[in-house]
């Protein structure tokens, strides 16, 4: 009989790179996986999966992943059939060209349902097993569309049950948190830069239920039935950004490409990405560039000076400045001040970048962080949502509904439910509407997940490059939560409404799902139009 449970696995899938995890139940701790074929080899510790997909056949969805499309060197070449970073473009309004390969067209969506299925494929345990559980981790900032996505894709795995939990949540029950302790979790990968604030309580509570966000139901998890004290993370305060090891590496290709007269390619990119990781662990660094097409070869010289000023010239240490505040300040309306931080928890491979350490080290005695699991503590936390822990989280976002703007004379929208409130919700958001037209005979309600005032995210490519970018436009980014066919209409008023007078009467909830739920009250007749419904699921 072995002594592997085949019942819970936690995947981080990453821009980069992707770790997989297993609970092990005979050491009762988890395990990094390497799996043949998509693990890199050569010793690497701990074994990552690179998140690349080279697609054979679109129309029978025949792809090739992970380390096996660097051994046949699919990564080094131009076409279309090669994808990398391709989660930065999940659920994003990409602006550019997405090829179609075999009469098929082909997004970033599909691309990562490939990828995702085919590490599944891998797991799957002989016929008289089964997975139970499955946790995926998120990063912060993401918008609800990704989120959506990976809830749809979660309904065709073949797993009995899929839970999600955001990454730097994760991070931190996978360095162990201790009772009572605060930690600060700086998860920097490939596409994106989390920082959290998340400190793990005792609940006094016996045989609960985990909670995380649950997209797919099944048979009881491992810890439900426990009778131990339940242990709860509680997120306190978390700021999000499109940032990451892949924007260094194309900077890096810029510079050479400007220097050295180098062209922009896959190639490029990689041996850019080795110079960068060189540098983590040496002054300088040296890569050959051989064009076999010119015959010509270079040698890409790096030290870290220039590394730092290539940073400082696109606002990088700013950027990290501007989101500490933004994080700082956060935990200080919580009551979190610097001195109550007890750890500093450092994930991803960005993190392994020594001028990223100073930068920490500008805030935190050097004694209080830690850097010694970068790449595996978010998929080994995650797998405590299968072990007795409960998460209480709260929503990064701003909800709110769409309006006229008659001043301006275009639509605009009214926050209801702020960033910032604990799920689920213990009062209702209360909010009374008038008819806008004679004779109305029913009102929509168009709901909307609002992002950050400061600006908003470009996605669009360069080339074979997928860019983010940051757009300080001082507008509030905007994703529509319902607004389509069907979706709208809340309410079907008889009599017909007409202008003048209060007419509906709207109470907003959000349940321990993160699932948006309205009542409607009609105020002329008194009935009760829609009770406790769900109209939008949150981040």
């Amino acid at each position: 009989m072995s002594t592997i449970s085949n019942t819970s696995y936690a995947i981080d899938f990453g821009t980069s790179n992707t770790v997989i995890t297993r609970w092990n139940i005979a050491t009762q701790q988890p395990e990094t996986l390497n799996l043949s074929g998509l693990s890199l080899q050569l010793g690497q510790n701990p074994p990552l999966i690179p998140s690349l997909v080279y697609v054979e056949d679109a129309a029978q969805g025949k792809v090739i992943v992970g380390q096996a499309v660097r051994d046949r060197g699919f990564d080094l070449s131009n076409e279309p059939r090669f994808f990398r970073s391709f989660k930065r473009g999940i659920g994003t309004d990409i602006q550019g060209f997405l090829p179609e390969l075999d009469g098929t067209s082909v997004s970033f969506e599909q691309v990562g349902q490939w990828f995702l299925n085919q590490l599944l494929a891998k797991l799957e345990p002989s016929p008289e097993k089964t997975i139970e559980s499955l946790i995926l981790s998120v990063p912060v900032d993401s918008f609800e569309a990704y989120r959506h996505w990976l809830s749809g894709v979660s309904q065709s795995l073949p797993v009995q049950q899929v839970r999600m939990l955001d990454e730097p949540t994760a991070a931190a029950l996978g360095y162990g948190l201790v009772d009572g302790e605060t930690m600060l979790v700086i998860d920097f990968g490939g596409g994106t830069l989390d920082l959290s604030l998340v400190k793990l309580n005792q609940s006094p509570q016996t045989g609960s239920k985990p909670l995380g966000f649950i997209l797919k139901w099944g048979k009881k998890s491992l810890g439900e039935s426990s009778a131990q004290k339940v242990k709860i993370a509680r997120v306190l305060a978390k700021v999000g950004q499109n940032l990451g090891g892949s924007d260094i590496d194309n900077w890096l290709v810029d510079y050479f490409v400007q220097k050295q007269g180098l062209t922009k390619s896959p190639l490029t990119t990689r041996l850019a990405e080795r110079l960068k990781i060189q540098l983590s662990e040496k002054q300088s660094a040296q890569e050959v560039y051989f064009n076999d097409q010119t015959f010509e070869s270079y040698e890409l010289n790096l030290d870290r000076d220039d590394f730092e000023n290539i940073l400082r010239e696109y606002q990088f240490f700013d950027t990290l400045d501007d989101m500490m505040e933004r994080l700082l300040q956060q935990g200080r309306r919580n009551g979190i001040e610097v001195s109550d931080i007890d750890a500093v928890l450092l994930v991803g491979g960005t993190v392994k970048i020594p001028a990223v350490q100073s930068w920490v080290r500008q805030y935190f005695d050097s004694d209080k962080i830690r850097c010694e699991k970068p790449f595996e503590a978010i998929a080994h936390g995650a797998l405590g949502l299968s072990q007795g822990i409960e998460v209480k989280d709260f929503l990064y976002h701003s909800y709110g509904i769409r309006y006229w703007d008659r001043r301006n004379k275009c639509h605009n929208w009214h926050s209801i439910i702020k960033a910032g409130q604990p799920y689920p919700m213990d009062n209702p958001v209360e909010l009374v509407l008038g008819a806008s037209a004679q004779s109305q005979p029913s009102i929509e309600l168009i709901v909307g997940e609002l992002g950050a005032q400061t600006g908003s995210t470009e996605v669009y490519f360069d080339g074979d490059r997928l860019i983010t970018r940051q757009l300080d436009s001082g507008k509030t980014a905007v994703q529509p939560l319902n607004d389509r066919d069907g979706a709208r209409s809340i309410a079907q008023l008889t009599p017909p409404g007409n202008p003048g007078s209060d007419r509906i009467k709207l109470q907003f909830q959000v349940d321990s799902e993160r699932s948006l739920r309205i009542t409607v009250e009609d105020l002329l007749t008194h009935e009760i139009l829609l009770q406790n419904q769900s109209v939008a699921q949150l981040s």
